[in-house]
């Protein structure tokens, strides 16, 4: 009898553990290729692990509600069909907790702190996350931060998802009606509390924010700024940056977009917006400097084939995340842009899968979407550069004819370049910046839609 492993799977990254939101399978149970097991949940994206294979569900090794670590095993699946005796839950969450126990936060390890370091302490934990409070999803949590939330009020949300959780629609409506000041929020519970006294501190989530005198207010990370945190601390201490910069003259790209954008749309029901021209005219430098799509390993070079430009869009709670456009140099425009429209919305809506957030080989930013003009973004590991387009504006620029220099009205941009100075030197970083810039300068405004 075969037996398949079903591991966490990689969401990104910068993520290094998921949350399980739900089993769609029990023990016992049959399950096609491609059929979804269950649910797991990430500060980032929500998602659904299919079955890499046909069999039956043969062991579940975490249950609803554990973090888990991306690599884990997760369940194992028999390939050969044959009946599995179903166990009971908590023996189920027992020989886990025995054999791989798995810390989830830093007030679970006080309460096994308290307890002596008994085995059985993070069992015990789990139990009284079930009889205290609810369970909410990363997500969930994040949204109620960002309105204001505290958990005393999160607790009276009503709740239509299994076993009475909140969803996302749930939270959402909540606040739409809310009305009045929130609940009050109560201060963190120091770490040095012992469990005794306070049953439920291992399972408490951290308060989102506490006041302190009334002048300094103290907001505790989400999971997500902190992982974004440590992303970009590890990136400045791994690669040495380097920013070039410069201008270009995106008169013809303007005045294209500005005459083909409404009968685009009709054509093809896609809104164009300036990013997927940027995305194109990457694509295009990076075949002519491909030695600018590489990482660093050591002291090797891996030199990457495909070109996977990712896209950092915005998340509602003021998060980013970066959708991977898989080889772009394959699509046309009209490609692109659907891949950035659709990227962008699901995004938002927290409906990314997880191999469309991985995988990237060279990352753009938009920070003209804010009004800056110009920026020096931190390199996305393990890529060696990222480029950040600025905002376009109205300036006089001097331009060559053959009746002499004038000076006119222009649309005019910045582009910047932060590149890993241990294999990107100047030359390269500048070359390949100004190629970006020669692309876009030479748009050929008669293009056809």
């Amino acid at each position: 009898m075969a037996n398949i492993d079903l591991v966490m799977p990689k969401m990104g990254e910068s993520i290094m553990e998921a949350t399980i939101l739900k089993w769609n399978k029990a023990l016992g149970d049959t399950i096609e290729m491609d059929e979804t097991i269950l649910e797991i949940a990430t500060d980032k994206v929500d998602t659904e692990v299919p079955s890499p294979v046909d069999g039956v569900l043969a062991e579940i090794k975490y249950q609803e509600g554990d973090v888990v670590a991306v690599g884990e095993v997760i369940a194992v699946i028999s390939t050969e069909g044959e009946a599995v005796e179903a166990t009971p839950a908590p023996a189920v969450v027992e020989e886990v907790r025995h054999e791989a126990p798995v810390p989830l936060a830093p007030a679970p390890q006080v309460a096994v702190q308290a307890t002596n370091g008994q085995h059985h302490a993070p069992a015990t934990a789990t139990l009284a996350v079930a009889a205290g409070t609810r369970f909410y999803s990363p997500l969930v949590k994040n949204i109620a931060q960002k309105e204001g939330i505290g958990m005393a009020e999160l607790e009276t949300v009503p709740g239509t998802g299994r076993e009475g959780r909140v969803t996302k629609k749930d939270i959402l409506t909540y606040i739409n009606g809310r009305t009045g000041a929130p609940a009050t929020i109560v201060s963190p519970i120091p770490q040095s509390v012992s469990v005794p006294t306070m049953p439920s501190v291992a399972a408490a989530p951290v308060p989102m924010a506490a006041s302190i005198n009334g002048d300094v207010e103290i907001i505790e990370m989400d999971r997500m700024r902190k992982l974004i945190a440590d992303h970009m601390v590890r990136s400045k201490q791994t690669s040495p940056h380097v920013t070039s910069y410069v201008e270009a003259d995106v008169t013809n790209l303007f005045n294209w977009r500005k005459k083909i954008k409404t009968s685009f749309q009709e054509k093809y029901g896609e809104k164009i917006t300036f990013t997927p021209i940027f995305v194109e005219a990457v694509a295009k430098a990076i075949n002519d400097f491909p030695m600018i799509n590489v990482s660093v390993e050591g002291d090797k070079i891996l030199r990457k084939k495909n070109i996977n430009v990712g896209m950092a869009a915005a998340l509602p709670s003021g998060n980013l995340i970066v959708p991977v456009i898989k080889n772009a140099d394959h699509l046309s425009l009209l490609g692109i842009t659907k891949s950035v429209n659709d990227f962008a919305t699901r995004a938002r809506a927290g409906k990314l899968k997880p191999d469309e957030i991985q995988g990237g080989t060279f990352t753009l930013t938009n920070v003209g979407t804010f009004g800056n003009v110009m920026g020096a973004p931190i390199i996305n590991q393990p890529q060696v550069a990222i480029l950040a387009t600025g905002a376009i504006r109205k300036k006089p620029a001097v331009i060559e004819t053959e009746y002499g220099d004038v000076i006119a009205v222009r649309q005019m941009m910045f582009l910047s370049l932060s590149y890993d100075h241990r294999v990107v030197d100047g030359f390269l970083g500048g070359s390949f910046l100004r190629k970006v810039a020669d692309y876009l300068e030479a748009f050929d405004v008669n293009r056809e839609v």
